[in-house]
């Protein structure tokens, strides 16, 4: 950043941000890195979109499908940690998480509210779950056009090639993650000096970079 911020003001200016990300799409602390562990006690390390921070809650909230391999991994293990790096700010924070995931309630009903009508809502309207085998892909090979004077054989019923997969009618699978911030791992890197601290809490404790 071009402009030096005091100590006291960190904490406000990186949840400024964090709300900032969560309305511009082209923000780049709006698709964080989500790491946690997996039930076999493995590191997995996903990119989410986030969709709230609520400053009085301490709290982020990205949404999932609740049938994703991620929501066993998260129930079984909720301490986490989402990375976020602006190139812009020449920030990178890195925010503790204490995580639950929400697949009912006024939050869920809102939360699919805001994207049932929008091209999103097919993702949790899938009758397959996350990672499970496609049986055909969705995109076809642009095929290269035939000669003009060569007739195009037409396609026999039944041999369309690959569709895209079906979407049923019935309740979505959407869930809400949240994710209650214990701390924040604030970088600033900088020609003139990097400067580090850690947010919590109690207050802010200066780092050595």
């Amino acid at each position: 950043m071009t402009e030096v911020i005091g100590g006291d003001e960190i904490a406000s200016q990186v949840w400024l941000q964090l709300q900032r990300a969560c309305v511009d799409r082209h923000h780049e602390w709006r698709t964080p890195v989500l790491a946690s562990i997996g039930l076999d006690g493995s590191a997995q390390a996903r990119t989410v979109v986030l969709r709230r921070a609520d400053v009085g809650a301490g709290r982020l909230l990205f949404y999932t499908d609740r049938r994703s391999p991620k929501v066993p991994e998260l129930r079984a293990h909720p301490g986490a940690t989402l990375v976020f790096w602006s190139r812009r700010l020449s920030w990178q924070i890195r925010a503790r998480v204490t995580i639950h995931i929400l697949d009912a309630g006024p939050l869920v009903d809102s939360a699919w509210a805001s994207v049932a009508q929008s091209p999103l809502a097919g993702d949790y309207l899938s009758a397959a779950p996350p990672g499970a085998a496609l049986r055909t892909v969705s995109v076809n090979p642009v095929a290269p056009a035939p000669p003009a004077e060569t007739a195009v054989p037409e396609t026999p019923p039944g041999s369309e090639g690959p569709q895209p997969l079906d979407l049923r009618g019935g309740p979505h699978h959407l869930a809400v993650v949240c994710a209650d911030v214990v701390s924040i791992d604030w970088l600033e890197l900088s020609r003139s000096g990097h400067r580090r601290a850690l947010l919590t809490t109690g207050g802010l404790q200066w780092l050595v970079p």
